[in-house]
């Protein structure tokens, strides 16, 4: 006997889709208390650059893995980039520039791997939704504000009632990602990269 045919999904999709691409946009639309964290993101990358310095990148969980996507494209832009905790991770020095992310405001190793940096010379670039709060921002040379919703304001009525779309830190976590991909196409317009150029040095180990 056949199936009945099953409604399509499609739409469903779509509405999540929209729905998600709406909060992340709105992110971006929002007023920041520092200069925009892609203006900041560029600079700071295109000088240490300009100066010969390594790019590292640290954060945790899921922040953490925006991080290591965003390390992998300024890999592939030529730059001299490295995931903090790698086995081939070189040491940090003043030429150098650290980008860390704290979306709620701290966490205690972020703020260790900050303060290493900082006392080995380099710059700070400090990621995080609570600009006003936590602890990881006193390490920082520099603070990128991403104004979005993170673990430390999720449920600010106290309820915790209802499911969200975007759970816990997911919005600051999306808005990490497409403003990375942001950051990546101005630092290959700044730099003079041709997707020929950028294209030619992923790996061929797959």
């Amino acid at each position: 006997m056949a199936k009945p045919e099953q409604e399509p999904k499609t739409s469903t999709s779509a509405a999540f889709a929209a729905q998600i691409c709406n909060h992340l946009t709105a992110v971006f639309a929002a007023p920041t208390s520092t200069p925009p964290p892609l203006t900041v993101l560029v600079e700071e990358i295109s000088a240490a650059a300009s100066r010969g310095g390594k790019i590292f990148v640290y954060g945790v969980g899921r922040e953490g893995l925006m991080l290591k996507a965003l390390c992998m494209r300024l890999f592939h832009l030529g730059l001299s980039a490295h995931c903090v905790f790698d086995m081939t991770t070189p040491p940090i020095t003043s030429p150098d520039l650290l980008i860390a992310s704290a979306g709620p405001g701290g966490f205690s190793t972020v703020d260790a791997i900050c303060g290493v940096a900082r006392d080995g010379g380099a710059r700070v670039v400090v990621l995080t939704g609570q600009p006003e709060l936590g602890s990881s921002v006193k390490y920082a040379s520099v603070v990128a504000h991403i104004p979005a919703q993170t673990m430390a304001d999720d449920r600010v009525d106290g309820s915790g009632s209802g499911r969200a779309l975007l759970p816990m830190g997911s919005v600051y976590e999306g808005a990490m990602f497409v403003l990375f991909e942001m950051v990546v196409y101005e630092l290959g317009e700044v730099m003079g990269r041709s997707p020929e150029e950028i294209r030619s040095r992923h790996t061929n180990l797959e």
